[in-house]
């Protein structure tokens, strides 16, 4: 199974926000932290499986060590929780 990096940013009085480096634009949410889990791996699938749809490229997941040497989310996961959410390809209703 393939594992993309999540920013967790969890900030008391606010919903826990996800967010994929890797993925421009799959972001999810919830208003706990186990909520914004599920949230974000179902974010992910739908986030991929709409790439695919429209035949765009889906980025392959980076490991950490690399996303630490990027100075654009270097700072946001020194700041924040990171977490590694498995790719679940969606089912499709038969």
């Amino acid at each position: 199974m393939t594992h993309y990096v999540a920013i967790v940013e969890e900030e008391e009085g606010k919903a826990v926000g996800v967010w994929f480096p890797d993925l421009p634009g799959c972001v999810s949410a919830g208003d706990s932290l186990d909520e914004a889990m599920t949230n974000a791996a179902e974010a992910l699938a739908l986030w991929i499986d709409v790439a695919k749809e429209h035949g765009d490229e889906v980025p392959p997941p980076r490991a950490l060590t690399e996303l630490k040497r990027d100075p654009d989310i270097a700072e946001d996961i020194a700041r924040y929780m990171v977490a590694l959410i498995e790719h679940h390809p969606l089912r499709q209703a038969a």
